[in-house]
């Protein structure tokens, strides 16, 4: 089978690989032309993916993948085209297709009569349907029902294990019509290979929802749950606190209850998920009143905790030098994107801090890149913020940090003890 997939990112390229792995032929495509040759290299060319960098050195080596900038060729030499560009939202929350629509332009060109093409990037319910669907028969010249087939096919996985997590969860396919919904019925069955799970109602496998629109719903009911969830848990939190009230003692309890899981609260959740896919489902429902309301208790986290240091600190942050530790989004994964250290430096710098930013994955000049002031733990910082679980922040000692005589830990992630036996203040979303 030959195999197209649009987007090599920390989804496309792992997928790309597994497909391969399972004896196809792959091509890759990427607008990036030193991303797709670091991967002809058989280079991994982001740390973090578990088994990636073995897997695509042999995928490479033995020619069952390849990568080019040129979408358009690359789909006329595939029967199936996989799309994982992302889809982000504007200043004004509303989906932005400036990325998927060019990626679109460039599918349709290429496509030739009994292609099947997936979209697995998260879209608002229709989108597949309304949007991309038309456009993809105009441009080839193809009928949907006839000799096009497109489907909608959400990616369930978690980077850094995404190879695990494609076993593990059922595949959700929906197709505008049942051709379309069996023939990427016949595709993911023959990529990939299924845990057995007792906990699930039927077989873990491929799963048809019934229509595209169904499909996209999953995936949008999904990481909108979470948003609610962890806004919940961050009102909690925030309230805990006020009240001398040790918030993650109460989660523990209160997830011992069969049918209860609160996530843990903190300073933010990046990535494209969390933060984007709720006002993707807010594009179709905008009078839902839950999501809206965790997104905003959610983005005003990074300015509470901002806040926090300032009453930490005698009321003021006015010239006072903060380190914050951290600019991905979560711990071993590096992956700015959305990530809660940008609103949380902004509040700092509003409330007259000079800050500067570490990440062990992220070079000075990257840092920079990002509009950051590039640092290193060590003399001279008198606050310190922990954005990012990074596991070499567990290895900071108040030692590291000589001047810093406050740590606020966004995440509940440090040794408390390790930092009070010196004299310093730790505060977190504990009391």
């Amino acid at each position: 089978m030959d195999i197209c997939v649009v987007a090599l990112g920390k989804i496309g390229l792992p997928l790309a690989v597994q497909y391969a792995s399972m004896g196809h032929r792959v091509r890759g495509a990427d607008i990036n032309r030193e991303l797709v040759d670091c991967i002809n290299r058989g280079e991994e060319p982001f740390p973090g993916e578990a088994d990636l960098a073995e897997r695509l050195s042999t995928v490479v080596r033995d020619g069952s993948l390849t990568a080019g900038t040129d979408t358009t060729a690359a789909v006329a030499d595939s029967d199936i085209v996989v799309v994982v560009v992302p889809l982000v939202v504007d200043s004004n929350a509303e989906p932005d297709y400036t990325a998927m629509d060019a990626a679109t332009e460039s599918i349709g060109k290429g496509i030739k009569p009994g292609t099947l093409v997936i979209y697995e990037t998260t879209l608002p319910v229709g989108t597949t349907r309304e949007r991309f669907t038309p456009r993809l028969a105009e441009l080839s010249g193809t009928t949907p029902g006839e000799d096009l087939m497109v489907c909608f096919s959400p990616e369930r996985v978690y980077s850094g294990r995404i190879f695990a997590d494609l076993s593990k969860y059922p595949k959700i396919v929906g197709g505008i019509d049942d051709r379309s919904a069996a023939a990427a019925i016949a595709f993911y069955e023959s990529v990939l290979s299924f845990d057995d799970r007792d906990d699930l109602d039927r077989p873990n496998g491929v799963w048809d929802v019934g229509t595209a629109e169904a499909a996209e719903l999953v995936k949008l009911a999904e990481t909108t749950y979470r948003d609610v969830n962890i806004g919940l848990a961050n009102e909690f939190a925030r309230y805990a606190r006020s009240n001398g009230i040790d918030i993650h003692s109460v989660i523990e309890a209160a997830n011992s209850q069969p049918f209860s899981h609160l996530h843990q609260p903190g300073i933010s959740v990046g990535g494209h998920c969390i933060p984007v896919y709720p006002r993707l489902y807010l594009s179709n429902d905008p009078g839902a009143l839950l999501p809206a309301a965790s997104r905003t208790t959610n983005e005003r986290m990074p300015a509470w905790f901002a806040d926090m240091l300032r009453a930490a600190m005698g009321g003021s942050l006015e010239g006072r030098r903060v380190l914050v530790a951290g600019l991905a989004y979560r711990g071993g994964v590096k992956e700015p994107a959305f990530s809660g250290t940008y609103p949380l430096v902004a509040a700092l710098e509003a409330l007259g801090a000079s800050v500067g930013v570490h990440d062990p994955l992220f070079t000075d000049a990257e840092l920079a890149a990002e509009g950051f002031e590039p640092a290193q733990p060590g003399p001279g910082w008198e606050a310190v913020v922990l954005h990012t679980d990074h596991a070499e922040y567990l290895e900071w000692s108040p030692a590291d940090l000589p001047d810093a005589s406050v740590v606020v830990d966004g995440r509940s992630f440090l040794d408390p003890q390790a930092w009070t036996a010196a004299g310093r203040s730790y505060l977190s979303i504990r009391p």
